[in-house]
């Protein structure tokens, strides 16, 4: 029970720890308060064993507080050098930087400190995800489909930056916004993909992280300096997927697909939320990828029957989508919306114009939507040949269930 407790709080505020603990210390010790935080949840997790604190998060404040403490006077202590710490803010008192107000100011500063232009976009991404939203570097390594020692290196070069350029933790000025909260919005964006189509080996949602993605839009949100068409579109389209979450595993723990999604659990308070933000999004000039996808997870929500989805309108906005900015994403995601309309000779043209290996670890998609056309056209071995092909490239063990179910159903 303690572990869960512990994974809990750890996503829900290990971001927020680091970010007060480097607006009181100052960001060339980054390094020492992320060490700092992970020895605090790994002596939560030895000391809650028996009994959780009546107040976990003040618990896990305080002895991050003092840990961090600890470790930079025995740094100190080794460089024969008095102690003293250095703060921007030193006249708050650190325990008033644990303030509801404080925290999401501490939050966003980091978050624009993370999308600091001296830093590589790689690394930029990297390091958001490692310092605000507390992934491992095995997670940043799936979410962003590359090597985990390449993640281990883009973190080393962001934080070597950070100090060489001696970047400050603060906003940026206001001509130099724009720019920043294009990257901010990606790194919002995979947080929540992260947790939306996890790659976990055990567990599709992630609901802490889908959640952590919302507020971070939110904080942006509250502050009129930071608000755009595309962050207001952004903010829609997390609020349209998180609404199907409940519907997408069944009760036994199996993947649910779209056709078979039970609509009553879609969660409709999330949909008028999103709605909301696409009628602001549309008052900005500012046009982006989030706006049509937005407009694509509308399309889906507007359904009240599977059958009832306007495809020919989803087609038509993936069109729309691939010429403001091509992917092969979005190109594959086409090919299964000609599947639904039948149009076969599309799909396969589409399908052809993919390499297979440019998606990463999506491929068993690829392959999915390969076996889904040629059961359409009747050529069931061919199809069970490509269930194949998708299981061999599925990580997710509820994937691998949902194609094998899939695949015996041909058999049969």
């Amino acid at each position: 029970m303690e572990h869960k407790v512990v994974d809990h709080l750890f996503r829900h505020h290990y971001g927020k720890m680091v970010a007060i603990l480097t607006r009181f210390f100052g960001l060339s010790y980054i390094e020492t308060i992320e060490d700092a935080v992970q020895d605090t949840f790994i002596k939560a997790t030895s000391q809650w064993r028996t009994k959780i604190p009546d107040n976990p998060e003040a618990w896990l404040n305080r002895v991050a507080k003092n840990r961090t403490i600890d470790i930079l006077r025995s740094i100190q202590a080794e460089k024969n050098r008095n102690f003293t710490i250095t703060t921007g803010a030193s006249s708050l008192q650190i325990d008033e930087l644990f303030l509801d107000h404080e925290v999401a100011d501490s939050q966003l500063r980091m978050i624009f400190v993370a999308s600091h232009p001296s830093l590589h976009p790689n690394e930029q991404i990297a390091f958001a995800l490692k310092t605000i939203s507390g992934f491992s570097t095995k997670e940043i390594a799936a979410a962003l489909l590359t090597k985990e020692e390449t993640i281990v290196k883009r973190l080393t070069r962001a934080k070597k930056s950070i100090r060489e350029n001696n970047i400050q933790f603060k906003y940026p000025p206001p001509e130099a916004i724009h720019e920043r909260m294009v990257r901010v919005m990606e790194v919002i964006y995979l947080t929540f993909n992260e947790g939306f189509h996890s790659t976990n080996t055990d567990k599709l949602v992630k609901e802490d992280l889908c959640g952590e993605a919302i507020r971070l839009c939110q904080l942006l949100l509250k502050k009129e300096q930071f608000r755009t068409g595309s962050l207001y579109a952004l903010f829609a389209l997390l609020c349209f997927h998180m609404s199907r979450l409940e519907s997408k595993i069944s009760i036994d723990n199996q993947i649910v697909s779209l056709k078979n999604q039970d609509r009553t659990k879609w969660y409709f308070p999330l949909v008028r939320m999103g709605n909301s933000a696409m009628n602001k999004a549309v008052e900005y000039d500012d046009t982006s990828v989030y706006h049509y996808e937005a407009a694509i997870a509308s399309e889906h929500l507007n359904a009240k029957t599977f059958a009832d989805t306007n495809w020919g309108n989803i087609s038509n906005w993936y069109e729309q989508l691939y010429a403001f900015q091509p992917t092969i994403f979005t190109l594959l995601n086409q090919a299964i919306v000609q599947l639904q309309l039948n149009d076969f000779e599309k799909t396969l043209q589409l399908l052809k114009s993919i390499e297979v290996t440019d998606l990463g670890q999506r491929g068993y998609l690829y392959y999915g939507c390969y076996a889904e056309y040629y059961m359409k056209i009747g050529e069931k071995d061919l199809s069970i040949s490509f269930l194949d092909k998708a299981l061999a490239e599925t990580t997710n063990s509820l994937e691998r269930d949902f194609l094998i179910n899939k695949r015996s159903g041909l058999i049969k």
